[in-house]
């Protein structure tokens, strides 16, 4: 019981709650089968099982609340059902069917401060007598369940919500441009954490000029994301302008000192011209691009730094011209793709651009997917499970004579 109820404490969505209850709650108590049934809309539906063949459930998973059966029942009563054998479950329910390989059953209601959630249904291959003592535990383990199985719920409808909540404050796609290949990655940096401040654009300027934006907001709550949206909502107002990425820079930075948040904002702007093979960098004390050269050879660049936006509504944000010669990557991304307790970080960011020199040549979207498994496999492990929040976007401009590729974009949390 207190390995189970430890185990339940963790478990964060439904999935993980179902997971423990179908795998581990078996051979702990010798049972052949489980199911967990959650009230819905006013039917039972089935959210997880195991041993039981799919057509028996099918005739529960729907059936309304007012079905003459056990496991509806017991979560009207909210007493437990125990029967040793089969003639005692036909006695108290007629309508029961036969299961030649099930003999006896403990059907648990599931309810957390008068609120009727599921129920939890038990069976065993042989007579089972249920003494009183395992009658206690069951019940008792009823109330981990339920309260578990409550904390899911919210959390995966919080989930749901600021996950919804971040694709709409991000670029539902990249437009396509001619000569440029194109992938992003969102992740988020704490399991469990679905919404931040980070954030990222691609702005179509003209047939062959663009603005490559990648920013990240300080905290990673909902407060971080709406002032994320309204952060890359203006200097997105500005590149579609024509602004170039100080001035871009220099107005968003005076709207945020405007606002007065109480968070600051890193930003990097790029801009991209791919008529002249050039593009034009400026930042807002965000980590240095890496860029990848024709020939193989990548580094970070060293671009003159600028103040975060949000703190000195005067100032300057330096710019930087680089050659972006056909066959060139340009990796932009925030500081949790390098970031390692312990790890200088010009040393993480020297890791990412050897990482890219030694990448072979692929379409950008498995590029990225490269460097982010790269990532996990070199974090400490206390984070292999809690994937660094990144967005790796890689920029190939491809040789005028070659047909257009059509940029790829791809965003997704990490399980």
């Amino acid at each position: 019981m207190l390995h189970l109820a430890a185990a339940l404490s963790e478990a964060l969505g439904v999935g993980d709650v179902v997971d423990l209850v179908t795998e581990e709650m078996l051979p702990a108590f010798g049972a052949r089968t489980v199911a967990l049934l959650a009230a819905q809309d006013g039917r039972m539906r089935v959210i997880g099982c195991r041993g039981y063949s799919p057509g028996l459930l099918e005739q529960f998973d729907g059936a309304p609340l007012t079905l003459p059966a056990p496991a509806v029942r017991v979560l009207a009563t909210g007493v437990p059902s125990f029967f040793a054998t089969f003639e005692e479950l036909s006695h108290a329910y007629p309508p029961a069917p036969r299961q030649d390989d099930l003999h006896a059953w403990a059907f648990l209601p599931l309810i957390v401060s008068g609120h009727p959630l599921g129920s939890c249904v038990f069976a065993f291959d042989r007579p089972h007598p249920f003494p009183d003592q395992q009658r206690v535990v069951f019940t008792a383990l009823a109330g981990l369940i339920a309260q578990a199985l409550e904390r899911a719920r919210l959390y995966d409808t919080s989930k749901e919500l600021a996950q919804t909540l971040q694709a709409s404050l991000l670029p539902d796609s990249v437009p396509d441009l001619p000569g440029l290949d194109v992938a992003a990655r969102y992740l988020p940096c704490v399991r469990g954490m679905e919404i931040g401040g980070d954030f990222y654009d691609l702005v179509r300027v003209d047939d062959t000029t663009a603005a490559a934006v990648i920013g990240d907001v300080q905290g990673h709550n909902v407060t971080a994301a709406a002032l994320m949206g309204r952060v890359r909502l203006s200097i997105r107002s500005h590149a579609a302008s024509g602004a170039t990425p100080a001035q871009a820079l220099e107005q968003a930075n005076r709207r945020l000192v405007e606002l007065d948040p109480g968070r600051f904002v890193s930003c990097l702007y790029a801009h991209l011209d791919l008529a002249h093979h050039r593009a034009v960098l400026a930042t807002a004390g965000h980590p240095p691009p890496v860029v990848r050269h024709p020939d193989g050879h990548a580094e970070a660049l060293a671009l003159p730094p600028g103040l975060l936006l949000g703190i000195d509504p005067d100032a300057d944000y330096p710019s930087t011209e680089i050659p972006l010669t056909p066959g060139t990557v340009l990796a932009l991304y925030t500081d949790g793709l390098v970031e390692n307790p312990g790890v200088d970080l010009d040393d993480a960011m020297a890791g990412l651009a050897a990482q890219l020199a030694q990448a072979r040549p692929q379409p950008m979207d498995q590029l990225a997917t490269a460097l982010i498994d790269h990532a996990r496999r070199t974090a400490p492990p206390d984070r292999r499970h809690r994937p660094a929040a990144h967005r790796a976007r890689h920029r190939r401009v491809g040789h005028p004579r070659e047909p257009p590729r059509r940029p790829r974009a791809d965003k997704r949390p990490c399980p």
